[in-house]
């Protein structure tokens, strides 16, 4: 067996020490989060809670749950995100699959006006303006509409059909008398399973982490998704009002509500990514490695 080199040993301890570094730095706020959420607030606001919870208490998340507003986004929020992955998945694949065809006329033509629009968009005010003049404010079509397609996730999607979805089966299909949309909804689909899955992933998180567009379309605060209200609560330090709290039970316990907020706000997200983290390597990797 060849042994390793002094050389060798040196770089492997270097990897490992730089890797798990590396791993505290990212690990430690999400951590630090999780231990302020339950300690006490003062404790927290004073830098005692660095490494283990201080003087545990959980009434920072039964505060939480006591606040219909925070609920209401929550709810407001799994809608937009099932209704607008819904939508996406929907134009994407079907976007995708006719382009991914070499017998579709004139696919090099609008490939590149779909890319184009990724590099040079129509900007932020004439997107307003379109949503405004198509009487999509205050709705949640707005959210969902102006950005039903993903460019680089469409461009994912078509690299994926061409690679796994081979002429000479649909070719054989068509045989067998088997229609275009027959084969695409009966064979096309079924066998794309891992890029659904990353698709669903993607349009979801990005759905669940959205405020900006409600922050500008919405203006009924009963249609704000959870991470507005989370805005509200971090940047603009609206607990006392928003938690029905005094001034001094607003000071102690506002730190723990935050961090609370932040952990609720992230659990359907770490539910949703091990669920379909195993089709990561074939759905992403396949459609854009051989783009």
């Amino acid at each position: 067996m060849h042994s390793r080199s002094r050389a060798d040993r040196v770089f492997d301890l270097f990897n490992y020490a730089f890797l798990t570094l590396l791993l505290i730095v990212i690990l430690y706020p999400l951590y630090f989060i999780i231990i302020a959420s339950v300690s006490d607030p003062i404790s927290v606001s004073g830098g005692k809670v660095w490494l283990f919870p201080v003087d545990f208490t959980l009434e920072g998340y039964q505060r939480i749950m006591e606040n219909q507003t925070i609920w209401v986004g929550y709810k407001n929020t799994l809608v937009y995100m099932t209704v607008g992955t819904a939508v996406n998945v929907a134009i994407t694949v079907t976007g995708a699959y006719p382009l991914s065809r070499k017998d579709m006329y004139g696919r090099n033509l609008f490939m590149f006006l779909i890319t184009f629009t990724m590099f040079f968009s129509g900007g932020l005010i004439p997107t307003y303006l379109l949503v405004k003049s198509l009487g999509l404010m205050n709705s949640m079509w707005a959210l969902i509409l102006p950005g039903a397609v993903s460019v680089w996730n469409l461009i994912i999607t078509r690299t994926f059909f061409q690679h796994n979805i081979p002429d000479e089966l649909r070719e054989a299909a068509a045989m067998d008398g088997c229609s275009d949309f027959k084969f695409f909804l009966q064979v096309a689909l079924p066998l794309s399973k891992s890029i659904l899955a990353v698709l669903v992933l993607f349009y979801g998180v990005s759905h669940w982490n959205s405020f900006f567009s409600a922050l500008i379309y919405l203006r009924n605060e009963a249609q704000y998704p959870l991470q507005l209200v989370l805005r509200n609560i971090l940047i603009q330090n609206e607990v006392q009002e928003l938690m029905n709290l005094d001034l001094g039970a607003s000071n102690s316990l506002s730190e723990s509500i935050k961090y609370g907020v932040i952990i609720v706000a992230s659990i359907p997200v770490l539910i949703l990514y091990p669920m379909v983290q195993k089709y990561f390597v074939k759905g992403v990797m396949i459609g854009s490695l051989k783009g």
